[in-house]
């Protein structure tokens, strides 16, 4: 769902309904520019902490790091702490006015999830099969906002984001997924659901705003260029992290 970037109440007011929306040239060219170099610059070196496709296996996936494209890079971690460029768009003043405005207090963002610059590669990157992020997430309430930037143009062709729109405020069964808590495309009532999907077409700069409970996946990278994409969680100063759990296992970053 597209709107206005003049708006900012109409924005939170399409993330309160649909679940996402997407911010048109919310990364400026220049910056787009600096990101992209910083982001080669990244895969090149590929220092740890970093995500192997063959380690997630999801479909499409390598069966393991010896078989071919085995080395093949999905995600590297830790976004925030490998390069000036990437941590001044995670707390950017922007998001920060943004997201105040939706949480109605200061923010937090989480370093343990997402986090991330997200890559997705010709041949060896997998699709990813529909799924809510909160479901391995531990908040005191299930209320986040993941921001996706797209770096280059993202499309069905290249492995871009689907979103069902809504599906944030629907109240699933637990035998409606899978013991790996993702939503089964094999289920007749989840199939109805899923043909509403929708798959945002990304320019260089575009954001995507998506809550912890909207249903999502991404295709497979059918191009002959990597698709890289930044991605953050934030969430109100009142939501902290369950302690004892994963979420609570990094010091968090104030937006200020």
């Amino acid at each position: 769902m597209l709107a206005p970037k003049s708006s900012r109440q109409a924005q939170i007011e399409l993330l309160q309904s649909h679940g996402y929306v997407v911010l048109p040239r919310f990364v400026p060219a220049a910056s787009v520019t600096a990101l992209n170099a910083a982001a080669r610059a990244q895969l090149t070196a590929a220092a740890d902490p970093i995500e192997f496709e063959a380690d997630l296996q999801y479909p499409g996936a390598p069966t393991s790091r010896a078989a071919a494209g085995g080395e093949t890079v999905r995600r590297l971690l830790d976004a925030h702490g490998r390069d000036p460029a990437f941590a001044r768009w995670g707390i950017a003043p922007e998001l920060r006015a943004w997201m105040e405005a939706y949480f109605g207090e200061s923010v937090l963002m989480s370093r343990t999830h997402h986090n991330c610059l997200m890559t997705k590669h010709p041949l060896y990157g997998s699709l990813t099969n529909w799924h809510r992020d909160i479901r391995y997430w531990s908040f005191e309430r299930e209320d986040l906002v993941s921001v996706w930037l797209a770096l280059g143009r993202e499309d069905i062709d290249n492995g871009a984001l689907w979103f069902v729109p809504g599906s944030h405020r629907r109240v699933f069964d637990a035998d409606r997924f899978d013991a790996a808590k993702f939503f089964r495309a094999d289920h007749a009532d989840n199939a109805l659901i899923l043909g509403t999907a929708e798959s945002p077409r990304l320019a260089p700069g575009d954001a995507v705003f998506f809550h912890c409970n909207t249903l999502h996946s991404a295709g497979k990278n059918l191009s002959d260029a990597v698709k890289f994409s930044l991605v953050y969680t934030y969430h109100g100063r009142s939501n902290p992290p369950q302690a004892g759990t994963r979420s609570a296992s990094k010091p968090e970053v104030a937006l200020k």
